[in-house]
């Protein structure tokens, strides 16, 4: 097998906001730092890279990737063979006691520049932000694959995992990926976390795909399903009305339908915590962040969550307020699961928490909500 030639870039402070729901990290990071966030994209680029290493094929890999935390300190730990693109020295700043990089996406910018013309591929852990700066200096011209670190990932670049992304790597250097032209997608953020839904398609890109590895991009409502929705919304809060508890009621226009029925005024995106007693909602936390999940989980609380239409993650996307801490805490039978028949019509959907025990706990079959009448056994993986 030929040597592959590898352009990694890590955005570093990629999905900080997930789990103190911010929704995002574009312009916010010195908020999500004070909501208690840590960075995430350098454990999933080291995940990534442990994966890779397992795999035979890769020592022939040659990476080409930036100083520091753009991808040299990780690609170092891993024992890699790497050349670095030195466009600048990278310096660090520090909020409330923790050290973060002063990276911003000219610096991806910069280097999917330098690389355009040497590497093979370009792998770069992120998000839809980072595939978007990737993408606007690539285009089509060189294949990328995304290792997903990021909040929210509609676009369809992204493996489903940093495991994954090593296992298509090694199948793209195979010969054994089908390369396909993937949508490029990113929303206003801003505007995401005012619970308005604005996503804008910035072109297609190269991506090398192996079933089940790759998920797709983020999917509208089908207009014709509404009426289904409808339904399936009056059936769920009447049975979550008929017994006192806690809900922990998920994001997505599904699930603000019951919280509408439900009577509370609740998020489009958000989680938010429900207390229904003796017939009647009421709604303790708008917006919950992980920290206030963990405090209700010793209540046995009962989760109502749907499915991402295209990317057919149930948790990992767009939720991380949901974290593998909350979710172990809390049984399987008490996750509920909504959605049309169109988003599990493929018979799969998909959980990643960066836990694999959590993970495993979830895997198998779980029963969704597909009618008022109706469950189905679906797959997840």
């Amino acid at each position: 097998m030929r040597k592959l030639r590898v352009g990694f870039i890590v955005n570093p402070i990629a999905g900080m906001g997930g789990r103190v729901a911010l929704k995002g990290t574009d312009g916010v990071v010195d908020e999500a730092i004070r909501r208690g966030a840590r960075p995430v994209a350098p454990e999933v680029a080291r995940l990534f890279l442990s994966e890779l290493k397992h795999y035979k094929e890769a020592e022939s890999f040659e990476f080409l990737t930036g100083p520091g935390p753009l991808g040299e300190d990780y690609l170092r730990e891993f024992g890699f063979v790497f050349d670095v693109i030195r466009h600048r020295e990278i310096g660090y700043r520090e909020i409330e006691g923790v050290k973060i990089p002063d990276t911003t996406s000219e610096d991806t910018k910069i280097l999917a520049r330098e690389m355009l013309e040497k590497v093979d591929i370009i792998v770069f852990a992120g998000g839809d932000g980072t595939a978007r700066d990737v993408h606007s200096v690539l285009g089509k011209k060189v294949p990328i694959l995304g290792v997903p670190t990021g909040v929210k990932m509609f676009s369809g670049v992204f493996a489903a995992s940093p495991e994954s992304a090593a296992r298509v790597l090694v199948e793209f250097a195979s010969g054994r990926a089908r390369l396909e032209e993937r949508d490029v997608m990113d929303l206003d953020e801003d505007a995401y976390r005012r619970d308005e839904v604005r996503p804008k398609h910035y072109g297609k890109a190269l991506t090398p795909v192996v079933e089940l590895l790759v998920q797709g991009a983020k999917e509208p409502q089908k207009v014709d399903e509404s009426e289904t929705l409808e339904a399936i919304a009056d059936a769920v809060a009447e049975e979550i009305l008929s017994g006192d508890g806690i809900y922990f009621l998920g994001a997505g226009s599904t699930i603000k339908r019951i919280k509408d029925r439900l009577g509370v005024n609740g998020t489009l995106l958000g989680v938010d915590v429900v207390e229904v007693k003796d017939g009647k909602a009421r709604l303790l936390v708008k917006d919950a962040a992980e920290k206030d999940l963990l405090r209700f989980v010793d209540k046995n609380p009962r989760i109502v969550v749907t499915v991402i239409g295209g990317l057919n993650f149930l948790f990992g996307r767009g939720n991380q307020q949901f974290s593998a801490e909350v979710l172990r805490r809390i049984p399987k039978e008490n996750i509920i699961v909504v959605a049309t028949p169109s988003k599990v019509e493929n018979g799969v959907i998909r959980v990643y928490t960066g836990d694999k025990e959590v993970d495993e706990k979830l895997r198998g079959y779980i029963r969704v909500r597909v009618s008022p009448w109706m469950e189905k056994m679906v797959k997840v993986i």
